[in-house]
């Protein structure tokens, strides 16, 4: 067990490196080849984020408040990534998918590391160079910046989540586009009622 945990640890190492440089290759080896341990590990790191977000959004270090508010994250998100998965499953199975639910669940589980990266940066950014910006020079550089990295995380993660319902449920482009038109609607309303419970302003999906 200890070096399945271990092994799978160097799999989400190699596995995350993919992603970047070769996402189409790598996700043909998640959904055929990878461990469902590598699910922990990527649970490890929602939950750093999650734990750097409490500090950020707590002002003061309160141990009780810090780790509220880090379980509330952390549940919701966890929440949020079942329904999905379970959504994208159903819904896809629905329109001829012929994948596993376990398959479904590795490939939309690392569609979260672009997610987490765009977090981790925002709240990175948010203590290094915290609102109001200015409108000078250097400011709207920044902002003009900001919109172009966010832009490109947020076609990283639209790829992968296709490589996910393409290898997942091996659905061709037209199958895949109605997917997301059934699961984009509630996912929507889900997000909505995450963001007036006060837990997610932006939804960690």
């Amino acid at each position: 067990m200890f070096d399945d945990f271990i092994n799978s640890g160097i799999a989400f190492g190699r596995t995350t490196y993919g992603l970047v440089f070769r996402p189409y290759e790598t996700y043909r080896r998640i959904i055929d080849r990878a461990d469902t341990w590598e699910l922990v590990y990527l649970a490890v790191l929602g939950f750093a984020y999650f734990s750097l977000a409490s500090i950020v959004r707590v002002a003061s270090f309160r141990p009780f408040l810090l780790t509220k508010e880090v379980s509330v994250l952390f549940v919701a998100a966890v929440a949020t990534y079942a329904l999905v998965v379970w959504l994208v499953w159903k819904v896809g199975g629905y329109f001829g998918g012929k994948g596993t639910l376990r398959g479904v669940a590795l490939g939309w589980g690392y569609t979260l590391i672009p997610t987490a990266c765009w977090f981790f940066m925002t709240s990175l950014l948010y203590v290094l160079l915290p609102p109001p910006r200015t409108t000078s020079v250097a400011g709207l550089a920044f902002s003009g910046l900001f919109l172009v990295v966010s832009a490109t995380i947020f076609f990283w993660k639209l790829t992968l989540g296709y490589l996910t319902l393409r290898f997942g449920l091996r659905l061709d482009l037209v199958r895949i586009l109605l997917v997301v038109g059934v699961v984009s609607p509630i996912v929507a309303v889900w997000s909505w009622g995450m963001y007036r419970l006060g837990i997610f302003r932006v939804p960690f999906v």
